[in-house]
């Protein structure tokens, strides 16, 4: 008589597995897991689009190993966190956008305990792990499993819930300047609709990249993942500023039905500034999300431009877990903090011959 063999556990027995504490996917989820996965995302205050399955479905995750855990209570999934490998280190989120959610209706130490556990589990070998998080959510766990806390300045975050009229009233009173005399010289705000937009609102982004009014620090994104973002409507909104039949700005909207919206990728031509459409944009963006339902907005960074549509700085504070000999990362950053300080504290002048000397520009700041 031949011995039957168990048979193998697929993701979504997992889930209701006895003693499951979290659950590792590398890919698009199962039915069973996709559905637990968004109903644990019903049950968080605030979702944002990387704490969804369509996480997965990003085209600039191409070759870059992404991951998610599913912390796992009682067959419910009770918090998310995603994530990349990228060489020895394994990263989730960046300074100004965390990945990680926990369900608001759970125990969340729970849910965090068994995020870090499956992180670790996921992490390997890996010489450095980073977490992102806002600061409203504390990971204790993390701290007992070795990573140490920082502080980041955040973002600034607007409750869309509060309406437009009382938005516009927390406007530096410039920024309603600005954007009364975009209206005023006729430039017109619309949501990109045909592949035509989409093509137009890229060449002011390749435009914007060729600038010698500034260093444009961020990558050109390529076309293929521009066409793709436009394709994915339900997560990627395209805004577009027009004047005298020509896209002269546009921002990439990231989103999660209900939940955050962020601002993304900027871009606008240098020969149109005066018109001031970035302003205006930016506002017609937060009046077209809070008509769409979303409670929150991130400006993805809390620099003046930011600062000045009115708002509160959130602070996102970074996880880190330093494992190479002698806390390498750990030693190079403090150090460069120290060099920054010193930087600071010379006579303007003085940091003006270092700039220009270092070829490095604001970047010492």
């Amino acid at each position: 008589m031949r011995m039957q063999l168990p048979k193998k556990m697929n993701e979504d027995d997992k889930l209701t597995n006895a003693g499951t504490n979290f659950v590792i996917v590398h890919d698009f989820p199962s039915p069973g897991i996709e559905r637990a996965w968004r109903d644990c995302l019903r049950r968080v205050e605030c979702p944002a689009h990387y704490d969804s399955p369509e996480f997965f479905r990003e085209p600039y995750l191409m070759g870059k190993s992404p991951f998610a855990i599913l912390a796992v209570d009682r067959g419910f999934v009770s918090g998310v966190l995603t994530g990349l490998h990228n060489g020895n280190q394994v990263v989730s989120g960046l300074q100004s956008r965390p990945q990680i959610c926990v369900d608001s209706t759970t125990d969340t130490g729970l849910a965090v305990d068994r995020l870090a556990q499956g992180l670790l589990a996921e992490a390997g070998s890996a010489k450095l792990i980073t977490i992102y998080t806002w600061s409203t959510l504390q990971l204790h766990a993390f701290e007992t499993s070795y990573f140490r806390r920082k502080e980041l300045e955040g973002d600034v975050v607007l409750d869309l819930t509060e309406g437009p009229e009382a938005l516009f009233k927390q406007l530096h009173a410039s920024r309603r300047k600005n954007i009364r005399h975009g209206i005023r010289s006729g430039v017109e705000v619309f949501q990109a609709k045909t592949l035509e937009d989409a093509e137009a609102f890229y060449r002011v982004h390749t435009g914007w990249h060729q600038t010698k009014r500034k260093k444009i620090k961020t990558v050109q994104i390529p076309w293929a993942a521009f066409s793709q973002r436009f394709y994915q409507s339900g997560n990627f909104v395209f805004m577009l500023a027009h004047y005298s039949g020509r896209v002269i700005a546009g921002i990439t909207l990231r989103c999660f039905p209900g939940g955050l919206v962020e601002f993304s990728n900027h871009s606008s031509l240098d020969e149109f500034l005066y018109l001031k459409p970035n302003d205006l944009l930016q506002w017609k963006c937060i009046e077209w999300a809070y008509r769409e339902g979303f409670r929150r907005c991130s400006f993805g960074g809390a620099h003046t431009f930011h600062r000045r549509f009115g708002g509160t700085v959130v602070p996102i504070v970074r996880y880190r877990c330093d494992r190479t000999l002698l806390r390498q990362y750990d030693r190079h950053e403090v150090t460069l903090e120290l060099m920054r300080n010193g930087f600071r504290k010379l006579p303007r002048p003085i940091q003006s011959v270092v700039r220009r000397l270092a070829g490095r520009g604001e970047s010492m700041l």
